[in-house]
Order: C-alpha cells, then sequence, then structure tokens
C-alpha cells in the first residue's frame, strides 16, 4: 500500500456498481453506506424493520440528494429472513458488485439463542453471513470485479484456540470471550472464502478501531465501564467506517488482506493493512470452519 494518508475523498466514481451493506441503519454501516452512494453506488440498505431502512434511507438522502438506494428487511440472526433477502435479490438477476458484511452484535450479557437455535453472536456475526453470502455468491460472480468485506475486530486476538470449538457456547458462556471467536471466524471465513475464489473475487477484512457506535449498548456491565474509560480515545463512527471502506473501494487491495487503523494502537485514525493475529492464517482451521458452516446450514457455496 501507498505510505498516504487514505480518506474516503480517495473513492473512486462508483456509478453503474451495487453494493450491499449490512447494518446499514446506524453507526460504521450508515457512514459506510452514505460514502457509498456519494460515490454513486446503488446502494442496498437491509435493516430489521422497514422504518428503521426508510429511516436511514432518508438521512442519506440529507447529504446526497440524488443518491440511489433501496431497502429491504433483513434480519442476519434469523436464517428465514436472511433467505428471504436473498431470494428477492435473486429474483431481480442483477450482478451484486460489492457485499460488506458489517452488522454485529457484542458481548451479550447472557446466553441468548435466536430462532434457528444459534447463540445470538454466533448467529448474527457468523452463521446470518455465511449465509448470505453463499446465497448471493452467483450474483457476486456475475460482477466485473466484485469484493466481499467483513467487518471482524481487533478482538480476534483473544477467540482461540484454533480450529474454533463450541461456537454455540453450548458448554459455558463467557460474553467477551464468545464474542472474539466470532470475530475471529470472520477472519478465518474471509480468509478461505478468499482462497476458494481466487482470481474471481476479491475477499478483505476490516476492523474499525474503537468508535462511537451502539454496539455497547446491549452489552455487559463491565463492557461498558470499559467503553467509557476508554471515551477519550473513541473516533467518530465515520472515521471508524473508513477500513471498510478502503478495503471495499481502494485499488490496491491484499487478497485475503485485514485493514484497520493506523493510529494509538489500531484504536484510531486513518486505515491501512494491519497485522492479524497468527490464530488467522490457520489453513485448516478455516477450512473446518467453513465446512462446518455447511454442514449446519445446508448452504453449498457454488464453484468459482
Amino acid at each position: 500500500m501507498s505510505d498516504s494518508v487514505w480518506t474516503p475523498a480517495a473513492i473512486p466514481s462508483l456509478i453503474g456498481r451495487r453494493a450491499i451493506v449490512t447494518g446499514a441503519n446506524s453507526g460504521i454501516g450508515w457512514h459506510t453506506a452514505l460514502e457509498l452512494a456519494r460515490a454513486g453506488a446503488e446502494v442496498v440498505l437491509p435493516a430489521r424493520s422497514a422504518t428503521k431502512g426508510d429511516e436511514a434511507a432518508a438521512r442519506i438522502r440529507r447529504d446526497v440528494p440524488d443518491a440511489r438506494l433501496v431497502t429491504g428487511l433483513l434480519d442476519l440472526a434469523d436464517l428465514a429472513s436472511v433467505r428471504a433477502f436473498a431470494a428477492q435479490l435473486v429474483a431481480e438477476d442483477r450482478p451484486l458488485d460489492l457485499l460488506i458484511n458489517n452488522a454485529g452484535v457484542m458481548a451479550l450479557p447472557t446466553r441468548t439463542l435466536g430462532p434457528d437455535g444459534y447463540e445470538m453472536q454466533f448467529a448474527t456475526n457468523v452463521v446470518g453471513p455465511y449465509v448470505l453470502t453463499g446465497l448471493l455468491m452467483p450474483l457476486l460472480l456475475r460482477a466485473a470485479a466484485p469484493r466481499v468485506v467483513n467487518v471482524s475486530s481487533s478482538a480476534h486476538a483473544g477467540g482461540g484456540p484454533v480450529p474454533l470449538r463450541d461456537l454455540n457456547c453450548a458448554n459455558g458462556y463467557k460474553p467477551m470471550q464468545a464474542y472474539a471467536r466470532t470475530k475471529l471466524a470472520n477472519l478465518l471465513f474471509t480468509r478461505e472464502l478468499q482462497r476458494r475464489y481466487a482470481g474471481r473475487l476479491l475477499v478483505a477484512a476490516s476492523h474499525p478501531g474503537i468508535a462511537s457506535t451502539n454496539l455497547a449498548a446491549g452489552t455487559t456491565v463491565a463492557m461498558k465501564v470499559a467503553v467509557t474509560l476508554l471515551k477519550p480515545l473513541i473516533q467518530s463512527a465515520s472515521a471508524g467506517a473508513e477500513p471498510s471502506l478502503m478495503a471495499a473501494t481502494a485499488p490496491d487491495i491484499e487478497p485475503g488482506g485485514y485493514y484497520g487503523p493506523a493510529g494509538l494502537l489500531g484504536m484510531r485514525g486513518h486505515p491501512a493493512r494491519v497485522v492479524a493475529s497468527p490464530l488467522a492464517d490457520d489453513v485448516a482451521a478455516a477450512r473446518a470452519l467453513f465446512d462446518e458452516l455447511e454442514r449446519l446450514t445446508g448452504v453449498r457455496y457454488p464453484a468459482a
């Protein structure tokens, strides 16, 4: 990568490109969608309710009056919702240039199961994105230069050991450990997806550093205290979106690369390529995770 500082001003024209940003109704996802729309992309804004999607679109249009936006209903923790959302897009039969798997939940205080019986962090952060990406893969492979960006976290370094075990937390639940495991899974998924579609699809991961979002709203008391103590170091949600935007649009992104803030301890600053934990480089663990998700969901990815 160049030594120059990257900002959203470097995003090239995206006119004629179509993008999906999950979790686009607030925080980092909203700012990601805003900048993609500003660059001319048609942006699909899925949300868990029509009201949230419409409000997000209205706020983008205040800044970008001619934004090309489409809203949709999507709850990543509910595979019926994921399948319905994907089916609508597949029925439209249009290429998809960019998928940013941004939505997530963090360190829920108690083990809670989603509609399909998966622990909510595993369901939202891992299972849902796996199914969504797989079902949309035929559309991605029809695009000229498709990309997938998976939003992870610096917390992934605490997600080991690998291969990953007990992702559903059936044998005990520790909120932050469960979250870290899902974020490591995001990186393993990124690397395995890139290996499977090398030369046909560019896949990268990002992390926002410590950014001001509503992610901590439903977390543990200890995590809320930690966020309060770190408040002087917290950067804006718009700054937190920069690594995702860089990974999604910069011309010299490394296949399977990981992008995050280049400033203070990786917590803030403009984005650059950063180093993931060695845990994320375990090829056998990545393959085992992918195979396990296929077994759990029945979603088999098409051949490249």
